[in-house]
């Protein structure tokens, strides 16, 4: 599945930058997020909780960033696994761009899922997808702008 998007955010680069590299923030935009650990260099460790459908999972994964150019994009790998629920992976090529008015932030996906999720149907997992991206991404916005108006 393929989600290519991007939206606008009220600050500056710099300041989305810091934001997508910090675990605290990322912790409290990543929807059903109970915990997150580690750094940009050292890639990190998260504990998801969601329900897909009628599936519902607990995932634990890793996530990493390569092709880092500083406060203008990289790429994020991550996988996790979520018992007999399946497995979600996926590549997120994100990038910064300023604008008037802010910072443009695009992002590519390429997610795959597989066990039991992947029996849910496409139709299913591409709008749970497409929900949590949006979700996401509504939650950075919110958080940074909100830093930035405090």
């Amino acid at each position: 599945m393929e989600m290519h998007s991007s939206r606008v955010i009220a600050a500056d680069r710099a300041t989305i930058w810091a934001a997508l590299n910090s675990a605290e923030v990322l912790k409290e935009c990543i929807p059903g997020c109970e915990e997150l650990t580690g750094s940009p260099e050292e890639g990190f460790s998260a504990i998801v909780k969601q329900k897909v459908g009628p599936v519902k999972a607990t995932f634990k994964g890793d996530v990493t960033l390569s092709n880092v150019v500083a406060r203008e994009s990289y790429t994020i790998t991550g996988e996790g696994k979520g018992g007999v629920a399946g497995f979600a992976k996926g590549v997120a090529n994100v990038r910064l761009e300023e604008v008037e008015g802010g910072t443009e932030l695009f992002y590519d996906v390429d997610a795959k899922v597989g066990g039991k999720l992947a029996q849910l149907g496409s139709r299913l997992i591409d709008g749970f997808a497409r929900k949590m991206a949006d979700q996401f991404f509504e939650n950075f916005q919110a958080n940074v702008e909100g830093d930035n108006a405090a």
